[in-house]
């Protein structure tokens, strides 16, 4: 009952432009990208043709990776809400499909048994009132029906890495962080945009030295750094994360 009074007196706006739709209004839907076949199997970035692994796979501590969405248009400004406008909700958008696209890609690898997240520096998390890629995670978890643990800890407090190379962010993330605990063997890291790769090998690492045999990553969204194939935007009408493409297996 008190949800409609809510929506009524503050009405909830498309994650994309602002309009009064929820979570993304027509107009925003055909602009929004997902990882489509053929992709690399490792690390799920649409490609010409279907590879075992590619050559902008992340580092070898990572097992795989699986994006929900492409870095995109309405994507981008719903993530860019929700770590620097308060926008809380847009986890609760965007993380439906997260779990959509690790269960339709078919992952390979042993099932994993719990989920943490890559640890937000304290300084930004206190500026921001929660850690964008816990609230993600949490969500997941939840839809997945495992255990959100903290496995890591943040040790280094790092510049934000944005503007930097793979080689960069690498040489800046190293020793910043440590297990928190024990890792199980089979562990899903969750953040919010895969760039490089670079931040989320580095906390596989520690979750590796905490005793996980096998980290895979899995985000809300992926950037591509160039030109997104015109097969991965979604059609007018259709949820985001419903056209998750289905795993193309090598032959």
């Amino acid at each position: 009952m008190l949800a409609p009074l809510l929506d009524a007196l503050f009405p909830r706006r498309c994650l994309g432009c602002g309009r009064r739709a929820w979570p993304f209004c027509d107009a925003c839907l055909p602009a929004i990208a997902v990882p489509s076949s053929p992709w690399c199997e490792r690390c799920g970035r649409p490609l010409e043709v279907p590879v075992a692994r590619c050559r902008d796979c992340p580092p070898e501590d990572i097992a795989w990776a699986r994006s929900a969405y492409l870095y995109e248009g309405p994507i981008r400004r719903a993530l860019m809400g929700l770590k620097f406008g308060g926008i809380r909700s847009a986890a609760a958008a965007l993380s439906p499909a997260m779990a959509t696209a690790l269960d339709a890609s078919r992952v390979p690898g042993r099932p994993p048994v719990a989920v943490t997240w890559v640890p937000l520096g304290k300084r930004r998390k206190r500026a921001r009132g929660y850690d964008q890629a816990q609230v993600l995670a949490e969500r997941v978890a939840g839809t997945l029906d495992l255990p959100c643990v903290r496995l890591i800890a943040r040790v280094v407090e790092t510049p934000p890495q944005a503007r930097r190379n793979a080689l960069d962010r690498a040489r800046a993330l190293r020793g910043a962080f440590r297990p928190a605990r024990t890792a199980p063997a089979a562990v899903i890291l969750v953040d919010d945009v895969l760039t490089t790769g670079a931040t989320a090998a580095q906390c596989a690492r520690a979750l590796r030295a905490g005793g996980a045999e096998e980290v895979g990553l899995l985000t809300a969204a992926r950037s591509l750094g160039g030109p997104v194939p015109a097969r991965c935007y979604t059609s007018p009408g259709l949820q985001p994360g419903s056209v998750v493409a289905r795993g193309n297996h090598l032959r």
